[in-house]
């Protein structure tokens, strides 16, 4: 049984103009150890997915069907079904959230510290203050932060240290996946990299399942074991890293890999994928990519694809993908 196993997915937000379908029949897995990346363009429905997964949603935000089946060693336990009050045993101890801005998450008027100390004596009230506050000094040389600086607020701390703190938050009850939202936005380059390699290291220490999001293409491919590419609220393609930067076969994902610079090789146009994304208010019938789609066919304009799995491992939805080398047109 996977760690965590998702299946058909759907919730919609509610507004005066109609539903948004925000996410509309998701399907994954992920395994112990495993990190799955989830890229798209903004708006996409990415962090709509995480807010599903872990039943944060707003008051709009409605569940439409599907299935979260979870599994921390005992068997699984479909998320979905439980009520409130159990569902709170499972959000930080069982999975966990890298929020996006993360930066700007932590509370200005308490001790970085004393934030972690709160969320672990919450979840484990048996624990006393003293145990809890060593086992945040552990967190913190466990992402690279002095424990000395665990009784400092966090307008003394740097970007970097914010969102090392916030890692640590994370990791504060011992949760067997951790969702990365946008985990390094606003940090430069430098730092980025150091957050993103120190991620890593933790996630192999510990065995968990990670789920990072991102619209950035090079920091999906830096952590990433597989990759899910989103598209108006559905993935088009999941695949292991290699195949999805090698060998791409939806035209979207085709194209979002030929529109990014190369350090290497000769100097070459960028790809540009036409048009805008569809309304989600009102998607296009068929192919919700077929508007911009230079494969497209009539099929494309009238019949949604099924997401199926074309080869071990990878999964498409798609009636015209791109064609590889040595293939037929």
């Amino acid at each position: 049984m996977p760690l965590l196993s998702v299946n058909d997915l759907v919730m919609y937000y509610k507004t005066k103009m109609g539903y948004v379908r925000a996410v509309d029949g998701i399907n994954f897995t992920l395994d112990r150890g495993e990190s799955l990346g989830i890229v798209g363009e903004s708006g996409c429905g990415k962090t709509s997915i995480s807010m599903t997964l872990l039943r944060l949603l707003p008051e709009n935000g409605e569940f439409q069907r599907g299935h979260v089946y979870f599994d921390d060693g005992s068997g699984p336990v479909d998320l979905i079904s439980l009520p409130e009050h159990e569902m709170r045993k499972y959000r930080w101890k069982g999975i966990s959230m890298v929020f996006q801005a993360a930066m700007n998450s932590l509370n200005p008027v308490y001790t970085v510290g004393d934030q972690i100390v709160e969320a672990i004596l919450n979840h484990y009230p048996d624990m006393s203050l003293d145990a809890a506050r060593a086992k945040v000094a552990e967190l913190f040389e466990l992402v690279g932060l002095d424990p000395k600086r665990m009784d400092q607020y966090p307008h003394q701390y740097s970007g970097g240290m914010k969102q090392r703190a916030v890692i640590a938050l994370a990791l504060s009850c011992d949760p067997k996946v951790i969702i990365a939202d946008e985990p390094t936005t606003a940090l430069d380059v430098i730092v980025q990299d150091k957050i993103l390699k120190e991620m890593k290291r933790i996630q192999k220490k510990l065995n968990m399942g990670m789920i990072y999001i991102s619209h950035d293409i090079a920091v999906i491919a830096e952590v990433s074991d597989k990759i899910a590419v989103m598209y108006a609220g559905k993935f088009v393609e999941l695949a292991d890293s290699v195949t999805i930067f090698k060998r791409p076969r939806h035209p979207y994902t085709y194209g979002l890999m030929s529109s990014f610079p190369s350090i290497t090789g000769e100097k070459k146009k960028l790809f540009t994928i036409p048009g805008e994304p569809p309304n989600l208010l009102n998607p296009p019938p068929g192919c919700r990519f077929a508007p911009r789609c230079p494969n497209a066919t009539k099929q494309c304009t009238e019949e949604e694809p099924p997401f199926i799995e074309v080869e071990p491992g990878h999964f498409m939805a798609c009636w015209n993908p791109v064609k590889r080398e040595g293939e037929e047109s």
